[in-house]
């Protein structure tokens, strides 16, 4: 549902509409057909929207992130049978659409013959890469489109990603159509991206979905190695990041910096991911939590260890990244 005190509008003009409105996702497909940006929220994080088959509005979506181009985008698409119309399906991938699709799991496919996403939403690669989006109204959303949606996190590239319609509104506030709001994303990390397009899997980006799940059903997964050509969104060395530095595994807090906890209650925290040590929870709070102590005289945020299995491996890789050297 979404956020009954929300504004009206951002405070410089994008207008900020209920996405369970029904006329309200009707304006945000008609503006999307007719190439402008709109942002809405999925499970995972919000997304800024616009046509993924046409070249011009996908370039907006570049220039509103100050994205790199080289940097490919995941199509949105209301049902698997949608996706696989789009992208050539395997076993392995129809075995993973099953078990989850609708949610937070991205396939890079090889493109079909006659594919209409631009090849600029796919960096020029010959795979598309494609998700069905757990949420009930983005699908609705997407439906009502027609076509493919391009949607990569709402927020300016390399930034920390919105989990809440008032974070897009501070980020891309002045850079959108319109706004669609649908509270705080339950899951609140990007979708697990896994390729599929070659002889084997290979985990391009941790999220929800574990490797463990994805082993389960499809027996091993290879992981992306440091330095392979971007593929998928999320691949680069510096990406999520705070305007403060991160220091990661922090066991003591150091003059000027603030501290985010996890599962250790210590009484000088600014604020504790999971008091009880629940991985979800702080998945969920992650990147609400960057943009909270992302403030003025703070010059690092300290994170405590966080555990590396299960959820924790993509709340890892988030962190990592967002503590990375700075171009």
């Amino acid at each position: 549902m979404s956020d009954p005190t929300a504004r009206n509008s951002a405070p410089n003009g994008a207008p900020i509409r209920p996405v369970d409105d029904p006329q309200a996702r009707a304006e945000a497909a008609r503006l999307l057909r007719a190439g402008a940006l709109v942002a809405f929220p999925t499970e995972t994080v919000y997304g800024l929207g616009a046509d993924a088959t046409d070249e011009e509005a996908v370039a907006r979506i570049f220039a509103a992130k100050d994205r790199p181009r080289f940097n490919p985008l995941i199509s949105h698409v209301p049902t698997a049978e949608a996706a696989f119309a789009l992208g050539e399906p395997t076993p392995a991938a129809e075995t993973l659409a099953a078990a989850h699709w609708p949610g937070p799991l991205t396939m890079v496919l090889r493109r079909r013959p006659g594919c209409p996403i631009a090849w600029l939403t796919s960096a020029g690669l010959e795979t598309v890469a494609l998700r069905v989006p757990e949420s009930a109204a983005a699908r609705a959303l997407l439906a009502e489109a027609g076509r493919p949606i391009a949607a990569p996190s709402a927020n300016r590239s390399g930034r920390v990603s919105p989990t809440t319609a008032a974070h897009v509104a501070e980020e891309l506030g002045d850079r959108v159509a319109l706004i669609l709001d649908g509270g705080p994303c339950p899951v609140g990390l990007e979708s697990t991206v896994v390729d599929l397009s070659g002889t084997r899997p290979r985990l391009l980006r941790p999220g929800a979905v574990t490797r463990e799940q994805l082993e389960a059903l499809l027996g091993p997964v290879e992981l992306a190695a440091a330095g392979d050509a971007i593929a998928a969104p999320g691949m680069l060395a510096s990406h999520y990041a705070p305007r403060a530095a991160v220091r990661l595994d922090a066991t003591d807090r150091r003059p000027g910096e603030a501290f985010l906890d996890f599962g250790t209650t210590r009484a000088d925290a600014d604020f504790d991911l999971s008091p009880s040590g629940d991985l979800v929870a702080a998945a969920a709070h992650l990147f609400a939590a960057l943009r909270r102590l992302d403030r003025p005289g703070v010059t690092a945020i300290a994170v405590a260890p966080i555990p590396a299995g299960g959820l924790g491996a993509a709340i890892n890789d988030r962190l990592r990244r967002a503590a990375a050297p700075r171009g």
